[in-house]
């Protein structure tokens, strides 16, 4: 394919969007002030990484954000790691939140909640700072103080919402997981951080099945010496609550409290305010801590300027609440809009099933993943035709790189008016490096731009701007919701080594990026996941572009196989229903690879598998594979994946092959 073929453009913005846009309405703001002009975006986000505490403050005041105290200065030191950001500064990240529960915009709507076991749910900003107030209450009563957890183990609905509030108005820190995981895994995370208090759920939903787990978390409870108290949520209502006696159900813990106000502590700038996790597929996951004014002022840049989310709007991100897109997603509470929730499966009872709340709902801006947008493409299914899309301004994608493909079919059967926002950056963060733009076009194939503020390039081997082509993606100058530390972590040894080792004073954040002619970018995967056949790095993801458009392949995983100082690369896929392994495929698969990449990306094994393994976030898990073709003796944590089993298949199959290390 050419390169002006991957790379048309696919949407422009209208003139009314360019000035009323947010994004549009910033950058007059700013050329009022005397600063620029600017003569288009990326003039813009050179001027932002240039004059980082202007661009920050100005951001802080034209998103309307409120502290108790101001700032001595924006940025007290740029060093990485360890920058300072809003020193002097006291303020509460609740407060911020729940700014809209005043005035006018109390009784619109604030959380909408869909779930599979329970009826939809509507809370306005009024009510749900009133049960926010009510559930600290409760919690204070138990015991609970400022600089405390408070851990999750929630759906993505109404009660996540009001737990994290609570915490986050009295000073204590949020932390969350998702019921989906195993025993093992929760306490790999929570056990590390010792929680003051469990706000869980008796169960959960999932594509038309119910899994009761009051018995097992009940067990979790006497593994967390810690708790002062559980409040347990009734998520399966015909389901018991938990047992214990440190249990209170949630309604009697809003009734003991009802009728408080929430406190909203005025509180330094980098005091934490989430504990979020990697993924611990090779061991216990890092517990990544994230501070108040550094989350809250880069979530309004990203939702506010590049997602243009405002007080008419209604949100709704598909993720579950072990994943940082939960955190993404609350945020919008800032901007007033209406935050829909959905729990369960995507693809119950059928894949249209979300595309079907977002007409019912009037969504204007829709967040998922690659794979969902994939998943519709394969099944052919037409939104655009079928259903009312009147409102939808934006779709944001993120979890992997978003297949030109996908663009395509978001441009013909999804949505084809709306801003196809490809997002990428990480729980690192609890943000994003590159992603959409309402002022740009959209470009088949190519996230839009670095995000303002964000000085981000991609580094060769010597530590240096590569002047075309990929590298590593990196960020030169400090960011706000870099994390202020790792928990455990005292002298901060492992937070300078997960970040700064290969590129010291640079944060390294460990994906393979080009950035293009047009200011856009594309992502080739994880950099520890890039091959290296002949000496020349390959991302996984050039060859998930040509493999996982061909309609009889389901999903794919692509790894290294070390053998004599070079790689072969081996290529793993899921048979379509109806579909097997031939001759005539692998033939197809070889040809497809090699005059869509090159002859250096075709794959010297393919073998066809049952299932590909993936993280508990949704992402591939390439680095085990690779480790049991390579006879590794590290070993992984299998309670960090989504389907362990996938691996058990696949190392038969490597068995069978020839191909499992002699080790294994």
């Amino acid at each position: 394919m050419s390169t002006t073929e991957q790379s048309r453009v696919v949407w422009t913005p209208s003139p009314e969007t360019r000035e009323q846009s947010r994004m549009g309405r910033f950058k007059a703001s700013l050329e009022q002030q005397g600063y620029g002009p600017f003569t288009d975006y990326h003039a813009l986000h050179q001027w932002s990484i240039e004059h980082l505490d202007v661009f920050w403050q100005q951001v802080w005041d034209f998103c309307g954000l409120v502290c108790d105290t101001p700032a001595d200065t924006v940025l007290g030191s740029r060093e990485m790691p360890g920058a300072q950001w809003f020193p002097g500064m006291k303020l509460n990240f609740a407060a911020n939140l729940l700014r809209m529960a005043e005035g006018d915009h109390a009784d619109s709507e604030a959380v909408v909640a869909h779930c599979e076991t329970r009826p939809v749910l509507r809370r306005s900003y009024r009510r749900l700072k009133a049960d926010v107030g009510a559930l600290e209450a409760f919690l204070r009563s138990k015991g609970v103080q400022q600089g405390d957890r408070v851990a999750g183990i929630v759906t993505n609905g109404y009660e996540a919402i009001v737990g994290m509030l609570a915490a986050t108005s009295m000073g204590a820190i949020w932390s969350s997981a998702s019921p989906d995981f195993g025993v093992g895994a929760i306490n790999d995370r929570f056990g590390q951080i010792e929680p003051a208090a469990l706000i869980t759920v008796n169960g959960y939903g999932y594509g038309g099945k119910v899994f009761r787990r009051q018995d097992e978390f009940a067990e979790l409870v006497a593994q967390l010496p810690s708790l002062k108290c559980v409040v347990s949520i009734p998520q399966l209502p015909d389901g018991e609550p938990l047992a214990g006696d440190k249990v209170t159900t949630w309604d009697d813990a809003l009734a003991a409290g009802g009728g408080e106000a929430p406190s909203f502590v005025p509180l330094p700038p980098d005091h934490p305010v989430y504990i979020l996790y990697s993924s611990g597929t090779t061991g216990k996951p890092k517990c990544i801590v994230h501070g108040s004014a550094g989350i809250l002022v880069n979530h309004a840049k990203e939702l506010m300027l590049h997602g243009d989310v405002g007080p008419d709007d209604r949100f709704l991100y598909f993720t579950t609440c072990g994943w940082m897109m939960w955190n993404w997603q609350v945020s919008a509470l800032m901007t007033g809009a209406a935050v829909v929730t959905v729990d369960g499966s995507p693809g119950y009872p059928d894949i249209s099933m979300l595309w079907e709340v977002v007409a019912s709902e009037r969504i204007t801006h829709f967040g998922t993943s690659a794979k969902f947008l994939a998943g519709c493409r394969k099944a052919e299914i037409r939104p655009a035709r079928d259903l009312d899309q009147s409102h939808l301004r934006v779709i944001f994608s993120t979890g992997s790189p978003l297949l030109p493909e996908d663009y395509d079919w978001v441009y013909s059967d999804g949505a084809p008016a709306v801003l196809l926002g490809s997002i990428a950056g990480g729980t690192d963060i609890c943000g994003c490096f590159v992603g959409a733009c309402p002022l740009l076009p959209v470009r088949r194939g190519e996230i839009q731009c670095r995000f303002l503020g964000v000085d981000a390039v991609a580094y060769g081997d010597d530590g240096k701007p590569v002047s075309e082509g990929r590298g590593e993606l990196v960020c030169r100058q400090p960011l706000p919701s870099m994390p202020v530390r790792f928990w455990n972590d005292p002298a901060g040894e492992r937070y300078r080594s997960a970040y700064f080792d290969t590129f010291p004073g640079v944060w390294a954040h460990g994906d393979f990026i080009e950035f293009t002619e047009h200011g856009g970018a594309i992502i080739y995967g994880r950099s520890d996941a890039t091959l290296n056949p002949g000496g020349v790095r390959i991302g996984t993801a050039e060859i998930y572009r040509q493999v996982e458009t061909i309609a009889e392949v389901a999903d794919s995983l692509v790894v290294g196989r070390q053998v004599e100082g070079d790689v072969e690369i081996v290529l793993l896929l899921v048979p379509a229903p109806g579909h097997q392994l031939t001759g005539e495929l692998t033939k197809t698969l070889r040809q497809r690879i090699r005059e869509g990449a090159s002859p250096r990306h075709v794959p010297k094994h393919i073998l066809a598998v049952s299932d590909i393994p993936y993280t508990r976030s949704g992402k591939k898990v390439e680095l085990a594979v690779a480790r049991l073709l390579n006879g590794s003796a590290r070993s992984d944590n299998r309670d960090a994946l989504a389907n362990p089993e996938a691996l058990d298949s696949i190392r038969e199959t490597l068995a069978e092959a020839g191909l499992l290390a002699p080790d294994q």
